[in-house]
């Protein structure tokens, strides 16, 4: 098992799902934690949890990540209180499935902020740091939706394009300051993301024998912490089918059609 006993590590979106299983899985490495949510009474739970159960420091940060200005002044005091950062973790995300005719321009601007502009937020604040220690670890969630269109996903889908370019620009800015950058491409996962993105639960129960557990991608990024990788794309056969789709792409969306459209 790796140790991480020496690092310090922020975490978004840390109070559920992913973000939750995942602070867990640094904790019981070793890992001191900032974690940052919306929710106060849930941090503090899983504040209590994770210090109790190992040796590590647990600082917790609530915040809405839909709201810039707050965003910033939280980034700015726990940059005052944490001069040294090893990782950061931009698992905060959120999508609403949708046909654009319907889409709600308050809708568009909130997953824009939640899911693209807070996480650049973010890199730029902690990055002069990694830079001057010319070391760190950068990891954003994306999705292989910013990767494969899909009918009602065009505005979540554009958030995870972003982040996936935004990604690559970076990574070329930094490796060479020995700064590594790391997407993380993925497909339905077994989350609450869809009580919000589907509250029907007609799309859940349409993927769910294709859906990856949270532990899986948990482990993914664990094993590549620390590590050069580009890119961690879950599950694999949606990568391949990534592959195809940019090599045939009018071919493929008609052969996929039917599973294009389970939303």
């Amino acid at each position: 098992m790796r140790n991480f006993s020496n690092k310090r590590i922020l975490l978004t979106g840390a109070s559920s799902g992913i973000g939750k299983e995942l602070a867990q899985a640094l904790a019981l490495r070793g890992a001191n934690l900032i974690l940052v949510a919306r929710s106060t009474n849930k941090l503090l739970e899983l504040k209590q949890t994770l210090e109790e159960a190992y040796a590590i420091d647990c600082a917790i940060y609530t915040v809405d990540l839909s709201k810039n200005e707050d965003w910033v002044k939280v980034l700015e005091e726990i940059k005052r209180k944490y001069p040294k950062i090893d990782a950061l973790i931009n698992n905060a995300g959120y999508g609403l499935f949708d046909q654009v005719e319907d889409v709600k321009t308050s809708d568009v601007e909130h997953m824009f902020q939640v899911n693209v502009f807070s996480l650049i937020e973010s890199v730029k604040q902690l990055l002069p740091s990694f830079l001057n220690a010319r070391r760190g670890h950068i990891i954003n969630v994306a999705s292989f939706a910013g990767k494969i269109a899909t009918p009602k996903s065009s505005v979540y889908g554009a958030t995870k394009h972003a982040v996936v370019g935004f990604s690559n620009a970076l990574r070329l800015e930094v490796e060479q300051h020995g700064v590594y950058v790391t997407t993380v491409n993925l497909g339905p996962v077994r989350t609450n993301f869809f009580h919000i993105a589907d509250p029907s639960g007609g799309y859940q129960q349409n993927v769910d024998r294709f859906m990856i557990e949270p532990s899986d991608v948990v482990r993914a990024i664990i094993n590549s912490l620390f590590i050069r990788k580009r890119e961690i794309n879950l599950p694999r056969w949606m990568e391949l089918g990534n592959r195809l789709y940019h090599l045939f792409p009018t071919l493929s969306e008609r052969l996929l059609a039917s599973q294009f459209n389970q939303k």
